[in-house]
C-alpha cells in the first residue's frame, strides 16, 4: 500500500492528478486529490489496530505517545481536506514526534529508575540475609561457648545487652551500638579452646588453671582474627580483661591506651560475673554488686563507664538485670513442702507502707498432723532477699531475723524489739489438728510503717493480729514462708498501689534515734535511707565552712552510708519545693549525679596515702568522726572541697541560668549527723 501511494505521487507531479500550481503560483487541487488521502488514512487504521493489539506489550506511556502520533495526523489530515493552505498533517506529525521523543525518554527514565531500586532492593536483601547469618552465628557460637559451663547459662548475650545499654548511655550511634553489642557476644570465644575439665571446674582454679584460662583472651583474639570485615571482634576478645590501672592481661594496658569498645565490656563482663551464680558462690546481692563496681572505678574499670553502669543499677529498682530464673509466687514454684521445721523456705516479701495481699492454702502431713504442722511467717532482713539459717552466710548477707510467726498463733521474737498479738476466736469448739489435716486457707495482710509492721492473719476460724516492733527505721524487712510437716499451695502474692498513712499502725515501741547528741546551729538530722531527710537549708555565701560530726547508723554496710552535700533551689527553701531545682549532690565518697540542666558540675577524688582501703574507710564511718566542708562562690560558681580519711573530693558547679538563691543543706543514707555548726 505504502509502494502505491508512493508510486501514485510520484506520476501526479507530471499529470496533475493531485494538485497543480497556475501562473500566478496558486495552489489548485486535482481531479484525485482525495486518493492522495486514502492510502495513508489506510496505514494509520492499520497501524492503530496493531497498536491496540499489542498495547499490553507497551508501557503506559509509549502506548499514549503512538496512539497520539496515529491519531492526531489522521484527524489532521481529514480536517486538511476541507481547509487547505494550512500544512495541518505536518504540524500534527512533527508535534506528535516531538510528543513521543519525550514521553519514550521519560519511560526509559523510569525503567531505569526501577532498574536501579531493584537493584539496591537486592543488594539490601543480601546484606540482611548476610546480616541475619552473621548474627545467627555469632548467636550460636555464643550459646556454644557459654554450654561449656552450667554457671555460665546467658553470660554472653547478657554481657552484650549490658554492654549495649553502657553504649547507648554514652551517647555512641546505633552502628556504634551494634558492634559493641555483637563483640561483647563474642567476647569469650576463646574459651573454647580452654579443656573442659578447667572450665566446669567446681570451685576456685589453681594458679596454674588461672594461668591457663588467662589464654582465652588471645586465643579468642586468633580465632576472630580471620573476620577481617569485622576487626573489632577481635579487639574486645583480646582486651576485654585489660584494667584501668594497667594491671590486666594479656598487655597490661593502662588508662584510655586499651580500645574503648574492651574498657566497655569489661564493666559489662565484671556485673553480670557478680549478678550471676557461679560454682563457687551464689549471684551478689545488687548493693554489694554497685559498691564493687564503684570500689573498682579508676582502678579496675573506666570510671567513665563504670559511672554509667552505678547509674543503670540505681534504675534498675527490682534488680532485673541478672541471671534469672523462671519465678512464680515461691522461688519458683507453685508450692512448697515443708518436711521438719525449716527445711525449705520461700523467698523474701518486701513489705513496705503498701500493703501486701497473701493468700494460702495449707495442708498438713498426715501421718504427722499437730497443732505445730502450719505455714510460719519469718520476719528478716538480708542482702540477698532470703532467709539465711545456719548456712554460713549470715555475716556475709548481713542477715537479721526479727521473729517468726506460727500461723496457729505462737509466736517467737528475737530481734525485734517487740512483737504484740491480738487473738479473735470466731469458732472455740473446733478440732483444729482435723482442720489443719484437711486444708486451711489463710488470708494475710501485710505492711510496714517505719519501724513498725502490721501483719492480719485471717482464716475461717481466727482473726491474729500482729504488731512488731523492728530495731530501728533503716533496715529493710521481708516475709518469707515455711511450716513443719505441710504443704503449703494456691499462692497469691498482691501489692497495694495506695500507700497508708502514718498513723496506721499504733506504736508499741518509742522510735529509735541517733541524734540525741549536741545541737549545733541548726538541728541535727538522722537520715534512715537515701536522702529520705535533709537537714535545714541555709542560703549560700560567698564564703562559709560547716562542721558537724557524722556517724554512719549500726546496719550501714555500703561504700555510699555517709554524708552528702546539696545545692538547690526552691521557692520555700525546701527540698523538692516549688521550682526545686537540683545543682548538685556531692557525697563524701566521690560519687554525685547532675541532677538538673541548669548547671554543669566537675568532681574530682583525690586519694592520698592515707587512704588505706574501703573497708576501714567504711569502719572509721561506722566509729564517727568530725568533718569540715568548706564552700566558696564567685558569682555562679560555686567551689566545695572536703576530705576525710585520706579521700579528697572537690567539686565545681557552674550555674546557667539566674537564680534569685542558692541553697546548702547536707543529706546521706543511713547517716545521724550532729553538732552541725556553720561559720561564713
Amino acid at each position: 500500500m505504502s509502494m502505491m501511494a508512493c508510486w501514485l505521487l510520484i506520476v501526479s507531479q507530471f499529470t496533475g492528478w493531485y494538485y497543480t500550481f497556475d501562473a500566478q503560483n496558486f495552489y489548485h487541487r486535482g481531479p484525485l486529490f482525495v486518493l492522495c488521502y486514502v492510502f495513508p488514512v489506510g496505514m494509520m487504521v492499520i497501524l492503530l489496530s496493531v497498536i491496540i493489539q499489542y498495547r499490553n506489550r507497551l508501557s503506559r506511556y509509549v502506548y499514549m505517545g503512538i496512539l497520539l502520533f496515529t491519531l492526531v495526523p489522521f484527524i489532521a489530515s481529514i480536517i486538511q481536506i476541507f481547509c487547505y493552505g494550512l500544512s495541518l498533517i505536518n504540524i500534527s506529525m512533527v508535534g506528535m514526534a516531538v510528543l513521543l521523543y519525550f514521553l519514550v525518554l521519560d519511560d526509559m527514565n523510569l525503567k531505569a529508575r526501577k532498574a536501579t531500586e531493584m537493584e539496591i532492593s537486592y543488594a539490601k536483601a543480601g546484606q540482611r540475609i548476610s546480616q541475619t547469618l552473621f548474627e545467627q552465628t555469632a548467636e550460636t557460637l555464643a550459646t556454644a561457648i557459654d554450654a561449656k559451663d552450667r554457671y555460665a547459662k546467658g553470660h554472653s548475650l547478657r554481657v552484650a545487652e549490658y554492654a549495649r545499654k553502657i553504649a547507648e548511655a554514652a551517647g555512641k550511634d546505633s552502628a556504634r551500638c551494634y558492634e559493641i553489642y555483637y563483640a561483647a557476644l563474642l567476647h569469650d570465644v576463646g574459651k573454647l579452646g580452654i579443656r573442659d575439665s578447667i572450665i566446669g571446674k567446681m570451685g576456685k582454679l589453681t594458679d596454674e588453671e588461672y594461668e591457663e584460662m588467662k589464654t582465652h583472651s588471645q586465643i579468642g583474639s586468633d580465632i576472630l582474627s580471620s573476620i577481617t570485615k569485622f576487626p573489632y571482634l577481635s579487639i574486645a576478645a583480646k582486651y576485654h580483661h585489660e584494667r584501668y590501672d594497667g594491671k590486666g592481661y594479656p598487655e597490661h594496658l593502662k588508662g584510655e591506651d586499651t580500645p574503648e569498645i574492651a574498657r566497655i565490656i569489661a564493666v559489662a563482663d565484671a556485673y553480670d560475673a557478680m549478678s550471676s551464680n557461679r560454682s563457687y558462690r551464689s549471684m551478689l546481692p545488687q548493693q554489694k554488686v554497685r559498691e564493687e563496681i564503684l570500689k573498682g572505678s579508676g582502678t579496675q574499670f573506666d570510671p567513665k563507664f563504670a559511672k554509667i553502669m552505678l547509674h543503670l543499677i540505681d534504675e534498675d529498682v527490682n534488680y532485673e538485670m541478672k541471671q534469672r530464673e523462671s519465678l512464680k509466687e515461691l522461688s519458683g514454684r507453685d508450692s512448697l513442702y515443708c518436711n521438719e521445721y525449716g527445711s525449705e523456705y520461700s523467698e523474701g516479701i518486701h513489705l513496705s507502707d503498701c500493703i501486701t495481699r497473701i493468700h494460702i492454702h495449707s495442708r498438713s502431713d498426715n501421718e504427722h498432723t499437730s497443732r505445730n504442722t502450719v505455714p510460719s511467717l519469718i520476719l528478716f532482713d538480708s542482702l540477698d532477699e532470703r532467709v539465711h539459717y545456719k548456712d554460713g552466710k549470715e555475716q556475709e548477707m548481713n542477715y537479721m531475723e526479727f521473729g517468726v510467726i506460727s500461723l496457729n498463733g505462737t509466736v517467737q521474737c528475737k530481734e525485734a524489739r517487740k512483737i504484740q498479738k491480738d487473738v479473735n476466736y470466731l469458732n472455740d469448739n473446733v478440732d483444729m489438728v482435723s482442720v489443719y489435716r484437711e486444708g486451711l486457707d489463710y488470708d494475710i495482710d501485710a505492711v510496714r510503717v517505719k519501724d513498725h509492721i502490721s501483719i492480719k492473719v485471717r482464716n475461717k476460724y481466727q482473726n491474729v493480729d500482729y504488731t512488731i516492733a523492728l530495731p530501728d527505721s533503716i533496715r529493710f524487712a521481708y516475709i518469707a514462708l515455711t511450716g513443719e510437716y505441710c504443704n503449703i499451695t494456691q499462692v497469691g502474692i498482691h501489692t497495694d498501689d495506695k500507700k497508708v498513712s502514718d498513723r496506721y499502725i499504733s506504736r508499741i515501741a518509742d522510735e529509735v534515734s541517733y541524734i540525741d547528741g549536741p545541737v549545733g546551729d541548726i538541728p541535727n538530722v538522722q537520715i534512715n535511707n537515701w536522702c529520705s531527710d535533709t537537714s535545714q537549708a541555709v542560703p549560700l555565701k560567698d564564703k562559709m565552712t560547716i562542721r558537724f560530726h557524722a556517724k554512719t547508723m549500726p546496719p550501714a554496710r555500703l561504700i555510699w552510708h555517709c554524708p552528702y552535700i546539696r545545692l538547690f533551689y526552691s521557692e520555700d527553701q525546701k527540698v523538692d519545693g516549688p521550682g526545686y531545682k537540683n545543682f548538685i549532690v556531692v557525697r563524701l565518697d566521690g560519687e554525685n549525679w547532675d541532677s538538673d540542666p541548669t548547671a554543669d558540675n566537675e568532681v574530682n577524688v583525690e586519694v592520698g596515702d592515707d587512704f588505706v582501703g574501703w573497708d576501714v574507710w567504711k569502719e572509721r564511718h561506722r566509729q564517727g568522726f568530725e568533718c569540715e566542708v568548706r564552700i566558696t562562690r564567685e558569682d555562679d560558681k560555686i567551689h566545695i572541697e572536703t576530705e576525710n580519711f585520706g579521700l579528697k573530693v572537690s567539686a565545681t558547679t557552674v550555674i546557667k541560668q539566674k537564680t534569685p538563691e542558692v541553697y546548702v543543706c547536707l543529706t546521706g543514707d543511713i547517716v545521724a549527723l550532729t553538732n552541725i555548726r556553720i561559720t561564713e
